[in-house]
């Protein structure tokens, strides 16, 4: 089976910091990857590096076979690759019915004008599905400055799978909503990317989280990969115990790798 992501001795540095160094991984379609580390560990850095907001010093990118690397951001989410952000990309004074139609009006394979009305029959019908699709149609008429943050994260989260993609990286989907919000925004988030079979990456600090979600863990320390196997595995490696989460992992929750 040919990797829907492979990056090759992906390297990128700062000045004198090394932002990631010899990053060689393999995605395949349908994988549920959790991306770990410390704050400065390469994460986002990784993130950014994939989705063109940042050049690489050295190394390759490939998305479905084809060499992605000198792409731009535009030009490798119209190939299928989208992100969230920790914080929202949203327009606050906007409703959330509005920010669905305003990034289907950017998709990939649509006429882009100025002179074609956003808020037309057609296109609310499939912005209302998709807002449906991610439990917050009832949202829909509400200015988004109004809405709680977890229903934000998923309207941002939901905005980014406009145009049927193949790759979704998420930055933090749950930062700054509660620990009693949290489980129930990435059970709907997740049950939306498997109905559409959507491969994703998260980034994640909260371990309860990537035990649940993930079924293999790529562990950042320093710009390397420490660790890129399974999630139990992966939470039981001696350097993520010690580097990343801590010589004891604090679980309110079973594990749930069968998940």
């Amino acid at each position: 089976m040919e990797a829907i992501l492979e990056t090759r001795n992906l390297s990128i540095q700062f000045g004198g910091v090394v932002g990631a160094s010899e990053i060689s991984i393999s995605v395949d379609a349908g994988e549920v990857i959790g991306v770990i580390g410390a704050n400065g560990a390469g994460k986002t850095t990784f993130v950014n590096l994939v989705t063109g907001y940042l050049r690489p010093s050295s190394g390759s990118i490939h998305y479905m076979g084809n060499d992605v690397t000198t792409l731009t951001p535009r030009e490798i989410t119209d190939l299928g690759i989208r992100r969230s952000f920790q914080i929202p990309q949203l327009f606050g004074e906007m409703t959330a019915l509005e920010n669905m139609l305003t990034a289907q009006s950017i998709a990939p394979k649509v006429t882009r004008s100025y002179w074609i009305p956003l808020l037309r029959f057609d296109t609310v019908e499939i912005a209302m599905e998709r807002l449906e699709h991610f439990g917050i149609a009832d949202s829909a008429d509400q200015l988004v400055s109004m809405l709680p943050q977890g229903v934000r994260k998923i309207l941002d989260i939901a905005m980014a799978t406009v145009g049927a993609p193949q790759l979704v990286m998420l930055d933090e989907p749950t930062s700054g909503v509660s620990a009693e919000e949290k489980f129930e925004i990435m059970d709907i988030v997740m049950d939306a990317f498997a109905r559409q079979e959507v491969t994703v990456l998260f980034i994640e600090h909260d371990m309860e989280l990537v035990e649940r979600y993930a079924n293999r863990v790529l562990a950042f320390y320093n710009g390397l990969v420490i660790a890129d196997t399974d999630t139990r595995q992966a939470l039981a490696n001696p350097q993520v115990r010690e580097y990343v989460v801590g010589r004891e992992i604090h679980r309110t929750h079973a594990p749930q790798g069968e998940n």
